[in-house]
């Protein structure tokens, strides 16, 4: 038997590669997707075959994560539950579809994850497996009785890594957890299962990577220009850069003022709700100009349309459904509302805050002339015009008002 791990060089996946390997009797081949760990990538493809694996892919993804997953979503204005800009979520389906590349050019039986059965990742992965290969086997190790019993803790885990002589460097006990990629920083369990802990306090700090405490800022705020061309931004601060430049770009503007963090109880997809912690500096950055630029440029109509489907599009990325024939229905009315958002967006950057400092495009629907409150030059809106604009729309409430009686509610 053949079987790809998401294999990230941590104690959970180094042993589960020595635990599937031995319990499956199976060949191991490790894939790891880069797509932003930076520092975490160092020294991965020699600890793989260490642990026991035959093959070890680590795989450039960065500017498709970017250009294919990040900035369609940008485009669709989506926030999990008005916080979370999907840093993790929108992650998981690209290393899915990754691996399952590699088991094809592998000729491999199955795929395999470390996600537990707790949380929304196993959800994500194997959703993308079932739209993209049906015919690959997943395997679960955290749902698999045997393997909880065998390791119910870290110490269990660390214990079995010495006797097999599997390099790691993990204590028993863990602060939190971490996940890091081109768009963010999430920050899970340990200290951080109690909500009332305050994350946010300069105690706190060191445990924060893309960006510094507000408090720590520059007390000199900064200007930085995005340049968007029908929905996606193409240029930083008069420069061009692909979809990768500008995430690293932004990442790096954003975690020198301290923008982009989050601290919030989520509800995940499986039922349960949890405490995450989130450093987005570049994609909150990113997120705000393009709407300001969306206020200047999208029909009215339309962006109330889009608005109103954010919820869904957020809860499809969310819960992994983003090969779902539904997201790409989606997708697509969000790529037509797009056609015409283009224009630069100056932002101010200060201290944890982007505020807006100006917006222009060369196909802008704010008309001065016709907003001004004084006279209109070019006579286009009459307010005269108003007076029956309201009366037709007031007309329903009069009816009611006259069926009903003045000023009663109703039973």
């Amino acid at each position: 038997m053949k079987i790809v791990l998401a294999y990230s060089g941590g104690l959970d996946t180094s042993v589960l590669l020595s635990w599937i390997k031995e319990n499956y009797q199976a060949e191991m081949i490790a894939f790891c997707a880069n797509i932003g760990q930076e520092e975490e990538l160092k020294g991965l493809e020699a600890k793989a075959k260490r642990t026991g694996a035959s093959k070890v892919y680590i795989v450039d993804l960065q500017e498709e994560f970017a250009s294919d997953f990040i900035f369609p979503m940008i485009q669709a204005g989506a926030v999990y539950e008005n916080q979370y800009l999907l840093g993790t979520s929108i992650a998981r389906p690209l290393i899915a579809k990754g691996m399952i590349e590699i088991a094809r050019k592998e000729k491999a039986d199955a795929l395999a994850h470390g996600a537990t059965g707790k949380g929304n990742d196993q959800v994500r992965f194997e959703l993308t497996a079932a739209a993209l290969a049906p015919e690959l086997q997943v395997l679960a190790p955290w749902r698999d009785s045997l393997f909880r019993d065998q390791f119910p803790g870290r110490a269990r885990m660390i214990a079995y890594c010495a006797q097999k002589g599997i390099p790691v460097q993990a204590t028993a006990k863990k602060p939190y957890s971490m996940d890091r990629n081109l768009l963010h920083i999430s920050f899970e369990a340990g200290i951080l299962e109690d909500p009332w802990m305050d994350a946010f306090a300069l105690s706190n700090k060191d445990m924060f990577k893309l960006s510094v405490s507000p408090e720590d800022a520059p007390d000199k705020p900064e200007y930085v220009t995005l340049e968007f061309k029908k929905g996606n931004c193409v240029a930083v601060n008069g420069r061009r850069l692909t979809p990768l430049g500008v995430m690293k770009s932004l990442n790096r503007l954003g975690g020198k003022h301290g923008v982009g963090r989050v601290d919030m109880v989520e509800n995940r997809y499986v039922g349960m709700k949890s405490r995450g912690v989130y450093e987005t500096p570049g994609g909150a950055i990113l997120h705000f100009a393009h709407r300001q630029m969306e206020t200047l440029t999208m029909d009215r109509e339309v962006m109330h349309l889009r608005d109103s489907l954010i919820p869904r599009y957020a809860e499809l990325v969310y819960y992994g459904y983003w090969f779902s024939p539904e997201r790409l229905a989606l997708q697509a009315f969000v790529t037509e509302s797009q056609r015409n958002v283009t224009g630069t967006v100056r932002v101010k950057l200060y201290k944890g805050n982007i505020m807006v400092a100006g917006r222009k495009s060369p196909v802008s629907l704010y008309n001065p002339h016709i907003a001004t409150m004084e006279a209109d030059p070019t006579k286009a809106y009459n307010q005269n015009d108003a007076t029956g604009f309201i009366r037709l729309n007031a007309l329903r409430l009069r009816v009611a008002a006259q069926v009903h009686g003045k000023g009663k509610s109703g039973d």
